[in-house]
């Protein structure tokens, strides 16, 4: 079976948590947090085994056709995602953006479409694709995530930061050569609020949905992949060890930039201190103003590198996380593929033997039957 992994888009500048303030810190929230993600730059896999010369050379597979940078668009759909709103309701408040779509396919009714839609929405479009293309790479919505000492849930920052990242993530699926046909993606583009909310609750059907638990029951049962290609059982053991690694340099690289704001925080207390401690000692005024300058620039040396830590390496590490658990995912489902295979194949091999042993008891029966009828015909000739 071979997995198509292509994911295009166009790329988006990531933005500087704190401008000229002080980095926030980055802080998991709980799963039923829905509004808050992380925004990622483009990475590319091709260059896996550049950071380590532990990392195992990729197999003669799949994992070096792997695709994550941009590519030229198809040209005949473009889409928007802007003007955000909040909404406020006496259950939930939320955030809906605009959707703008411009294309010129002939299955498409119109030429321009504008819609709302809301996190929970891209989160139903992307288990939908995943639904339908389960061997594809279906690309990432950011994970949430919380800013410490953001007051406002829903600042002006926050909100920003989320609209780039939808806006990648649909642009991703419009220049994919697969997903950017799937008709749930159509659905999702055109059709209004309404039209999508009754389009949602008509969901699998229950033999759909049996089917499903089934499928999930006898894959956890069954365990391993009895036939899995040599090629597969490759990528599953590079795809473990890559994953291993990038999550490690992955808490690294936050814990560089933790102790950096620790160490940034000091400084910026210690300045002031030798400056008002130069207003008291004439005789080392100039000394201690000295030092308060040089903690001053080395204040401002590490705002400047820690903005390039979570403008440069943070997202960008944090995307090769997430595109490593999506390949996983992806290799995972099509072990439970083969895995369906290899049941209904050793269900039709039981079949034929029972069908065999069937026929070679009615063989041997009729055989037994014709030897009876002979001897009862010999014994009625006999005087």
């Amino acid at each position: 079976m071979e997995v198509e992994g292509r994911v295009l888009g166009t790329p988006l500048p990531a933005p500087c948590p704190g401008g000229g303030a002080e980095p926030p810190e980055v802080l998991a929230l709980d799963d039923d947090e829905d509004d808050l993600e992380v925004f990622s730059k483009d990475a590319s896999l091709a260059e896996v085994n550049s950071f380590s010369p532990s990392m195992p050379i990729s197999p003669s597979s799949m994992i070096n056709q792997y695709k994550f940078e941009d590519e030229p668009e198809l040209g005949d759909l473009f889409i928007t995602v802007d003007d955000p709103e909040s909404h406020i309701t006496a259950i939930e408040t939320f955030i809906t953006y605009r959707v703008v779509t411009k294309t010129s396919r002939g299955e498409f009714d119109s030429s321009e479409y504008e819609v709302r839609r809301r996190y929970q929405d891209f989160l139903w479009l992307k288990s939908k694709l995943e639904e339908a293309h389960p061997t594809l790479i279906i690309p990432p919505l950011p994970e949430k995530f919380i800013m410490k000492g953001m007051v406002e849930r829903f600042s002006d920052e926050f909100i920003e930061t989320r609209r780039k990242a939808l806006h990648k993530f649909l642009n991703r699926i419009a220049d994919h050569p697969t997903l950017t046909f799937n008709e749930d993606f159509k659905i999702f583009l055109t059709a209004q609020a309404w039209e999508l909310s009754s389009h949602k609750k008509q969901g699998p059907g229950l033999l759909s949905r049996m089917g499903q638990t089934v499928r999930a029951v006898t894959s956890s049962v069954r365990g391993g992949v009895k036939n899995r290609p040599e090629m597969f059982t490759e990528m599953n053991h590079y795809m473990e060890t890559f994953s291993q690694k990038i999550n490690v340099l992955d808490k690294i690289a936050h814990r560089i930039y933790k102790e950096e704001r620790e160490y940034f925080n000091e400084m910026k207390e210690y300045g002031p201190i030798y400056t008002l401690w130069s207003a008291s000692e004439e005789d080392i005024a100039d000394s201690l103003k000295g030092v308060a300058s040089c903690i001053d620039k080395c204040c401002k040396a590490t705002e400047k590198w820690m903005a390039g830590l979570s403008e440069n390496l943070l997202p960008i590490l944090h995307e090769y996380v997430l595109y490593s658990e999506i390949l996983m995912g992806v290799l995972k489902r099509r072990d439970q593929i083969q895995g369906e295979l290899d049941s209904k194949v050793d269900a039709l091999a039981n079949k034929k033997t029972e069908k065999d042993m069937c026929l070679a008891t009615w063989e041997s029966f009729l055989a037994s039957q014709t030897v009876d009828l002979h001897v009862e015909e010999d014994s009625e000739d006999r005087p």
